[in-house]
């Protein structure tokens, strides 16, 4: 049956919003030895990402029996709950740091949501229906279609694609929002939106040989699986999978998304199973290709993640909502469809449970502005850039935590820095021989780091306490349920499952995957 245009057009719109045991466990977080298995190494590699997979529901679903799919690699592989993502927790800026092996401060995708001092702009990938129908769909199709593979990943850093096709070994990525490599394709927006709007007919990229991305472009030309969210869903990635090993051209390494666990998690909350469950049948489905499920791992290392938690968000909207446009209200503030004026002073990008708050005027400071928002309790703490220095100010702790890179103290991951101050900001403890234990916040010095020189300007970034979440003009909200953004364990720490390699992966962070999945594939 013909959808109505309208409907079409709302499902466009919402499809593009990315965002959003009895098993050998290492439950050390700080103990960066993880992965290690006695199996023979396979020569090529699947990295399934499962958005917002947390440790508690895959556990439970599989002692329900309930995950089959999952319970199958889990036990055929090694597990463990501890993989620390990028920040800010959003999808665009950790894929970004899984396939280019390097922070925002490299990369130079901020987040969902972040403001274009050069282009006097908020850009926006993908952050809620009312802030995309401010913006326009031509810009927001523009940013998220074409821009940001190929515009925004910084040309100074290689993803995993580039380097493999360097070394002469072919890639895949099939759903994947952070695709870019050496090949150009053509994503075909569908008919019946190019004619009603003012998208173009077609948009050139560039990713690996082999690129899937919903109805936009797929191998599989009898895959059915696009009404919806036009192919953007966890059947139509799985029947691109199926489809390349079907046809025995599958190449050495293959990226695959799978986003609906994620939406499920957003309106239900973490404790939900449901989106897993049905992921887990897809997942049944590729494995149906093989002879039988344990010959899918003799040719194949298999990697499981997923990309962040999530975090619950109290239900009461008067407590759970932080609206920073009230706590600034004494500034003006740029309006998502309106240019810069000359008496615009405060830019806000809301992502979810971490905001940046950039200041466009010279009449004041960024620790005017902090002082403002140091008043709420349900802030965690606020880091600006200054002197050479990273700030952090807390509500309830006393004093300021400064740090920078490289110094006397070292942590779990060999990283040096310099800090003075309150390190009990970041829950941070020092121990006699300057080594730093990270607790609430994993890496969480790098992580800042590379979230404050990840773009240009002034600007505050705020953090929620868990259970609240940031709202700006038209930001979507999730009381109730479930959200991420923050540099908080709960937003943070993600599991990995892998099967047939017998070789240890460091440091078990996101950052670090593309460095071992190379290495792998030597």
């Amino acid at each position: 049956m013909m959808m109505g245009f309208r409907s079409i057009f709302i499902v466009f719109l919402s499809i593009l919003l990315i965002g959003c045991s009895a098993y050998k466990n290492n439950e050390d977080q700080n103990n960066p030895m993880a992965i290690q298995m006695n199996n023979k190494t396979s020569p090529k590699i699947v990295l399934l990402i499962i958005d917002s997979l947390m440790d508690e529901p895959l556990k439970k679903v599989i002692e329900e029996k309930k995950a089959p799919a999952l319970d199958f690699f889990v036990k055929h592989g090694q597990y463990n709950k501890y993989l620390v993502s990028s920040y800010p927790t959003m999808s665009v800026t950790i894929d970004s740091s899984l396939i280019t092996g390097t922070y925002p401060d490299k990369h130079k995708i901020p987040g969902l949501v972040w403001y274009d001092g050069d282009e006097k702009r908020t850009i926006n990938y993908g952050n809620g229906l009312f802030e995309m129908m401010k913006i326009g769909v031509t810009q927001f199709a523009e940013d998220s279609l074409y821009q940001f593979n190929n515009v925004d990943l910084s040309p100074n850093v290689e993803t995993i694609h580039e380097v493999l096709d360097k070394r002469g070994k072919q890639t895949a990525s099939i759903n994947s929002i952070i695709y870019r490599g050496n090949y150009e394709h053509t994503l075909k927006i569908p008919k019946v939106l190019a004619k009603t709007t003012a998208l173009p007919n077609t948009y050139k990229t560039f990713g690996p040989k082999r690129l899937s991305v919903g109805a936009f472009i797929r191998q599989d030309e009898k895959n059915i699986h696009l009404l919806n969210r036009l192919g953007l869903n966890d059947a139509f990635a799985a029947q691109e999978l199926k489809y390349l090993l079907e046809k025995n051209i599958l190449p050495e390494f293959t990226i695959m998304y799978f986003p609906v666990n994620d939406h499920e998690v957003h309106r239900k909350g973490p404790k939900t199973t449901e989106g897993i469950e049905e992921l887990d049948k897809n997942l049944q489905e590729i494995l149906n290709v093989f002879p039988n499920w344990e010959s899918a791992l003799e040719n194949i290392i298999w990697i499981i993640i997923g990309d962040s938690k999530q975090s619950s968000v109290k239900k009461n909207k008067n407590e759970a909502l932080i609206d920073l446009r009230e706590a600034l209200s004494n500034y003006n503030i740029l309006k998502l469809n309106e240019p810069v004026r000359n008496n615009d002073e405060l830019v806000i990008t809301a992502n979810e449970r971490m905001a940046y708050i950039y200041k466009i005027s010279e009449d004041f400071s960024l620790q005017d502005i902090a002082n403002r928002l140091l008043a709420d309790e349900r802030i965690a703490w606020i880091a600006w850039k200054e002197n050479n220095m990273i700030q952090v100010k807390s509500w309830d702790k006393d004093g300021v935590f400064q740090f920078k890179p490289e110094g006397a103290f070292k942590d779990a991951y060999n990283q040096t820095w310099s800090i003075k101050g309150n390190s009990s900001i970041l829950d941070l403890t020092i121990k006699n021989n300057n080594q730093i234990k990270y607790g609430d916040y994993p890496d969480g010095l790098a992580r800042l780091y590379g979230a404050l020189h990840s773009q240009k300007g002034e600007f505050l970034i705020v953090d929620a306490k868990p259970g609240y979440e940031f709202i700006g003009e038209s930001s979507p909200e999730h009381t109730g349920g479930g959200a991420h953004g923050s540099m908080y364990k709960n937003d943070s720490l993600t599991p990995i499952i892998v099967t047939g390699t017998n070789k240890s992966i460091d440091n078990l962070r996101i950052v670090d995957l593309k460095k071992w999945i190379l290495d792998l594939l030597e």
